[in-house]
């Protein structure tokens, strides 16, 4: 049992090497698949290891699950995808940094993310806001 959590810790740490080094904004997509196959296991076997699973790295203390995520396609580069955590980090950054009288709505948000080039629909970013526990435009507006 041992042995199998060290592959699966190894295999993840060299999927997500750049992540460990630079930071969550470094953080790639990456499915249970992609680990089964590098190790030889079933994708069952990486998800039950995983489970309530804890690695301390330079980022803190992180649930293994926490390193499988989604991707979102880019159009500046066909291949290279970028993980739902980098975006749900570049949008909580831009509500952190928006003017507090003119907060940005979900439809401005998504169209500054396409300009840096992810693709990234309207209805994602009011999700991705939600599940940070972000509230919406109206509600973050501040009166002076």
């Amino acid at each position: 049992r041992n042995r199998t959590i060290l592959k699966v810790v190894k295999s993840i740490v060299k999927f997500q090497e750049a992540f460990f080094e630079q930071g969550v904004q470094q953080l790639r997509p990456l499915v249970l698949k992609q680990v089964a196959e590098d190790i030889g296991m079933h994708e069952s076997t990486i998800s039950r290891v995983t489970s309530n699973k804890y690695m301390y790295c330079p980022q803190g203390m992180l649930e293994l699950k926490f390193f499988f995520n989604t991707g979102i396609q880019r159009s500046d580069h066909n291949e290279e995808m970028l993980s739902s955590v980098t975006v749900r980090e570049m949008i909580r950054k831009m509500v952190a940094e928006e003017d507090a009288c003119h907060p940005l709505k979900d439809q401005e948000i998504a169209a500054r993310l396409q300009k840096s080039g992810v693709m990234i629909a309207r209805r994602t970013v009011a999700k991705y806001r939600a599940e940070e526990n972000i509230p919406s435009a109206s509600q973050r507006k501040r009166y002076v």
